[in-house]
């Protein structure tokens, strides 16, 4: 009973940092479209966890921040807000880096887990008067 209000709990916090995120048209005017591409790795004989594809619209809220996928991982994830940050500032399409899970997963907390990603950016037209 115990763990399931502790999802509960998570779930409802995800939810309102989603709604604090905002609304990616009210954040970030411009851009008509964000898709992230995400291969997930973990420490195996097997490398590759998965491979990931989430697309943001214009409704979509603008929240970056992607769960770590490796079981029983504690306040880990991969916030990729300060980059599609800089990528819209710096009128960037594309942007590729890795990322390292800082989240805690037993005696696995150190590089339990990691990303590879690719944020494409897709900006609107400008409209003419």
């Amino acid at each position: 009973m115990a763990h399931r209000q502790d999802h509960i709990k998570k779930m409802e916090q995800k939810k309102q940092a989603r709604m604090a995120a905002g609304i990616l048209s009210d954040r970030f005017p411009k851009v008509s479209g964000i898709v992230i591409h995400m291969t997930y790795f973990h420490k195996a004989e097997n490398p590759v966890l998965m491979e990931r594809t989430v697309n943001f619209f214009p409704n979509s809220n603008a929240y970056f921040n992607m769960e770590c996928m490796i079981k029983g991982c504690e306040e880990g994830g991969f916030d990729l807000t300060r980059f599609v940050k800089k990528q819209i500032k710096d009128h960037k399409k594309i942007l590729k880096g890795k990322l390292v899970c800082k989240g805690k997963n037993g005696e696995n907390s150190s590089e339990h887990s990691s990303i590879a990603y690719e944020i494409n950016v897709k900006y609107g037209r400008k409209r003419s008067k």
